[in-house]
This record gives C-alpha cells, structure tokens and sequence, in this order.
C-alpha cells in the first residue's frame, strides 16, 4: 500500500511523518520522501538551490521519481510493505505546473503525459491544507529562502493542490493543517492503519 503526504512548504507534513513513525512503528512501515536520497535526488536539489531554468528542473524531478519507484517503492509494495513518502508526483502537478508557466503551453498536461504510463498511483494522499501566511512564518525568515517559498507562489500551488484533490476525491483525504499536531497525526495514523489492514485482508487467498 502506497500513502502519500502533501502540503505546501510549512505545512507540517515534515512533523506528521516523525509523529507517524512512532504511531505506526509496529506495522514496520518504508519512510521515503522525493526528491529521494538517490544522486538523482542530490541533482534536484542542485537545480532548486541553483534556480535552473524550469524545464530542465522538472526533468530531474521526473527522473528522481523514476529512480525512486525502481529502487525502493516497487519492490517494498511487491513484498506487500506500507510505504509512506513526504511527497511524491503531485507536488509536482502542483509545484511544476506553476513554474513552468510561459515555458510550456500547458504545464499540468505536460507534466501528467510525462508521467503516463510508468509511475504508480498512490492508494490514500493526505493534503494538509493551511493559510499561507501561517506556512511562512512557520518556515522562517530563513537567510535565503528556496524559489518556492514565496507567498505568490504558494497560494497558486495550494490551489493547484485542491483542484488536483477535488479531481480524485476517492485517493485525498484533506487535512486541516490549523488543528493541533497530535490530533492531525492521531487521526492520519488511524485512517492509515485501518486502510492497510483492508488492503491485507484483501491479498489474502
């Protein structure tokens, strides 16, 4: 069973995967994140902290999500594991989407044929949702912050996410990201382990 955690920069899916590995230490789930710890993944962030121009920076995020499914989620879910990854290709639907405006006619149909065909689609998605303003001051004031991380920027990725989330509403569960922590971990943890437990039940002869 593949899960997911989405959310803007500042959004706490960083603090809801540390609380979820300890709530769900005893199903022995695989914790992954993208761009992953491949040297693909050391090249996309090269390109991030180097601003490279758009194109070529969503081709190394494709190419580290290639690396990732090969080297690590295919064969966990082919040994019946739960994998969890802090983000995966909806970040780039959302994220790509908006920074490739004016570098490709039409960035998300773009994208999702890049995609076609090879990547897998993730069991549940978690999309914790929050005010901008709140994931700003939440990241910091940061001595040099990433091109992402801007207020403009942000409030067109969140809406990227939602419109994405609204497409596929049996995949996203939506999370408010202004509840308290352990409650937010608490009920994720909950709908995970229910969700994997029927999943089991169903690989069984």
């Amino acid at each position: 069973m593949l899960v997911t955690i989405e959310g803007i920069d500042g959004s706490g899916k960083s603090s809801l995967i540390s609380s979820l590995q300890t709530l769900l230490c005893d199903l022995s789930p695989v914790f992954t994140r993208e761009p992953g710890s491949t040297w693909v993944g050391d090249q996309v962030r090269r390109a991030v902290a180097e601003r490279a121009d758009p194109v070529c920076e969503a081709l190394l995020f494709g190419a580290d999500h290639a690396a990732h499914l090969s080297t690590l989620v295919r064969p966990a879910l082919k040994h019946g594991r739960l994998v969890i990854s802090d983000r995966y290709s909806d970040s780039r639907y959302a994220y790509q989407q908006e920074t490739l405006k004016g570098y490709i006619d039409d960035p998300l149909a773009w994208l999702q044929e890049l995609h076609a065909g090879w990547t897998i689609r993730p069991d549940l998605t978690f999309l914790i949702v929050l005010p901008v303003d709140e994931a700003l001051v939440r990241i910091g004031e940061k001595q040099s912050r990433e091109h992402f991380e801007n207020h403009n920027l942000l409030e067109k990725v969140q809406e990227h996410y939602l419109t994405i989330a609204e497409s596929d509403p049996s995949r996203f569960v939506l999370i408010d990201g202004m509840k308290d922590q352990k409650e937010i971990s608490g009920f994720v943890a909950g709908v995970i382990r229910d969700s994997f437990a029927r999943s089991r039940s169903h690989r069984r002869p």
